[in-house]
């Protein structure tokens, strides 16, 4: 993994954008940091009583979309903004936007308790959601088919998974699309067969495996020390993106979302700080 820096990106900065309506700040995007956003804002709200704070989810592309179209001040983002849609932003507001890295996910592999599985290669990741790898028995579970639970294609868990884990190929067909991470876990807890990947953070009521780059390195599970290092292999940036650079309240917020207390909700989340 690339070295991890705190630094906050700003892609460009040719304009300000301040909170329409004064005191209201509209978050849409990443099903992954709908947890973390929504006790972002619970806490900052209690501080703030006079900003309202508006969270919702839907994916990392709906929130994109929603950011070009500009229907919310803040989109959350599980991955990085394409070019083009960077392009997008930049012909309809003449800025190419500010990327706002605010926390660290590993990018977590889920199977369900009673699994004996304990872990598996990217090479062996990337086999089972191609399709190529179909039964539990091959890689050390029982004979039985494997189940694979994923995102849907809106999804920057979806697309970072697709890019990092099956280095672009095609999922395989049999993989069933659930709408959020929480529907993930909550799929994989109810089947012994089942296998499904997201966010450290929702990681209740199953198992996660550890994960190692191929098959001769060790193999590591998502923790802070490894996520920091490089050890755990799929990790990655959790973003917040806005049109322009922020002023007024709504830089107030992000600032404080940065700032040690906010850092301190990530952890408490179950994601992990960049500072």
């Amino acid at each position: 993994m690339k070295q991890l820096c705190i630094a906050v990106l700003a892609v460009a900065m040719l304009a300000s954008t301040t909170v329409l309506g004064g005191g209201k700040i509209t978050v849409k995007g990443s099903d992954t940091m709908v947890i973390l956003a929504q006790r972002w804002a619970e806490k900052y709200m209690v501080a703030h009583p006079d900003v309202v704070i508006q969270v919702t989810g839907g994916g990392s592309g709906v929130g994109i979309s929603a950011l070009i179209n500009g229907a919310t001040d803040i989109c959350n983002a599980s991955r990085p903004m394409k070019p083009s849609e960077f392009d997008k932003l930049k012909q309809r507001y003449g800025t190419r936007g500010v990327e706002i890295k605010s926390a660290l996910d590993g990018l977590s592999v889920y199977v369900n308790a009673e699994c004996p599985v304990q872990e598996l290669s990217l090479g062996q990741l990337r086999d089972i959601y191609t399709g190529k790898l179909t039964n539990w028995k091959d890689i050390g579970g029982p004979n039985a088919k494997i189940i694979m639970y994923g995102r849907e294609n809106s999804s920057g868990t979806y697309v970072y998974f697709k890019d990092n884990v099956l280095m672009g190929d095609d999922y395989s067909s049999s993989v069933q699309s659930m709408p959020g991470t929480a529907a993930v876990v909550n799929a994989v807890a109810k089947d012994k067969a089942g296998i499904g990947y997201g966010g450290a953070a929702y990681g209740k009521g199953i198992r996660e495996l550890k994960v190692k780059k191929d098959p001769s390195s060790p193999a590591y599970s998502p923790t802070l020390e490894n996520i920091k290092s490089g050890n755990y292999p799929i990790s990655r940036y959790l973003y917040m993106y806005v049109r322009n650079r922020p002023t007024g309240t709504l830089k107030e917020y992000i600032d404080w979302t940065l700032s040690e207390e906010g850092q301190k909700v990530v952890t408490e989340v179950g994601y992990f700080p960049i500072r």
